[in-house]
Formats: C-alpha cells, structure tokens, sequence
C-alpha cells in the first residue's frame, strides 16, 4: 500500500522558487521539445536549498526508508534529500553504466526511446522509498523508475518532481502511486 500522498510545507513559495529556477530551451534535445533546464536552480544557493529542504520534508512525511534519484538530474536532487534525512541513495542509472547484476526496464520518451537500470541487491524487501525526478512529462521515465523500485521488492512512498508538465498526461502513467510535483504549468 502506498499510503497518502505526502504534503509539499509552504507549497506556494516553493513552487515559486521552483518558477523561477528553471528557464525553457525550445528545440532542445530535438525539435518540438521544450526543455526544461534547472541549473539557474542548482546556481541560486538559496533556491537550491529551500527545493532541498522541500523534498527532505516530502521524504519524511511519505516515511521514506530511501530514495531514489532518477539519472541525471534527478540526481542533484535526491542525493542531498538522501544525505539531509539520513537515508540510503539508489541511483536509477541509464542503460550499462551500473554494474551487475541490475534490473532494467525499457520506456518510450516523449523524443525517442530509453531503458533505466536499478542494482536490485540495493533494495531491503518492502522497504518505502521515496523516488525522485526532475520533470514529469509523458510519465515512461517515471513509471519505468518506479517499476524497478517495485520489481526489486520495494514499495513507492511517492514519486516528486520539480516540475510536471500537466498537458502531457504523464500523471495517468503511474496508475495509483502518489506523485508530488512541487510546481505545475
């Protein structure tokens, strides 16, 4: 059982903050695409940590065990939420750069197809974890990450981003799980 979806504290600053943080790159990685770049977020050391201190808050109250960070720029976000709280990181790694013996799983991005790869021998059994991204978009990203999680024996507290890009649909993809977006457009 996933349990309620965990509240972001003073949602309405931190989805500001957020707001502001992030600046849209058309045509990037591929025509069509809006990108959505965070590293004016990561260089405001104010912003960062309030984002940090946010999703710290959402690991705790969803009662987190660990957290895992979606490669790369999820990373930026869940190591620290990890280190802030006192739990394990598990990153969820592109396709052959972790090594053995990993579960994979295959999914379709909105601009081509991926495959994401867990060290399953990571994961305690039913442990809840707390699985973190940047962006939600069409959901294959995030519902593939949260798989491995469940395909490794344990439980998705919540799936949170940054950002989640609500016209694109990508909310339906992960069926029941809570997802906590910190800001919408």
């Amino acid at each position: 059982m996933n349990g309620p979806v965990p509240v972001v504290p003073d949602a309405e600053r931190v989805a500001g903050i957020v707001e502001s943080g992030l600046r849209t790159v058309p045509d990037f990685p591929s025509p069509g695409v809006q990108f959505k770049d965070m590293t004016p977020l990561l260089a405001d050391a104010a912003g960062f940590a309030a984002v940090v201190a946010a999703l710290a808050e959402v690991a705790r109250s969803s009662g987190a065990g660990a957290v895992a960070g979606v490669e790369a720029r999820g990373f930026m976000l869940a190591a620290p939420v990890a280190e802030r709280c006192g739990l394990a990181f598990w990153p969820v790694r592109k396709a052959g750069k972790l090594p053995g013996p990993v579960l994979r799983r295959e999914y379709a991005l909105e601009y081509g197809t991926a495959a994401l790869e867990l060290r399953g021998d990571l994961v305690t059994p039913g442990q809840r974890v707390l699985v973190v991204d940047d962006v939600l978009a069409t959901g294959g990203t995030a519902r593939a990450a949260c798989e491995l999680v469940e395909e490794a024996g344990a439980h998705v507290a919540a799936l949170v981003v940054l950002l989640e890009l609500s016209a694109l649909g990508g909310r339906a993809q992960l069926g029941e799980r809570p997802v906590v977006a910190l800001s919408t457009s």
